[in-house]
């Protein structure tokens, strides 16, 4: 039975192997994927903006 489709869209990050070994070894030690961790950052970065500059909406 092949798996199911993501329901989330994928992106391919090009970044220096330092950077991507550090990115590991942070998400390790917080129990996450190095996919999560990103995915955490990101939610962070975006909360922080928002806080700022008001919540991004979209029209449906």
């Amino acid at each position: 039975m092949p798996n199911a489709p993501h329901k989330n869209p994928h992106y391919a990050l090009r970044i220096p192997t330092t950077t991507m070994d550090k990115l590991k070894y942070i998400a390790e030690y917080n129990g996450r994927s190095a996919n999560k961790e990103i995915e955490q950052l990101i939610l962070k970065h975006i909360a922080a903006w928002e806080k700022v500059h008001g919540e991004i909406t979209f029209d449906s």
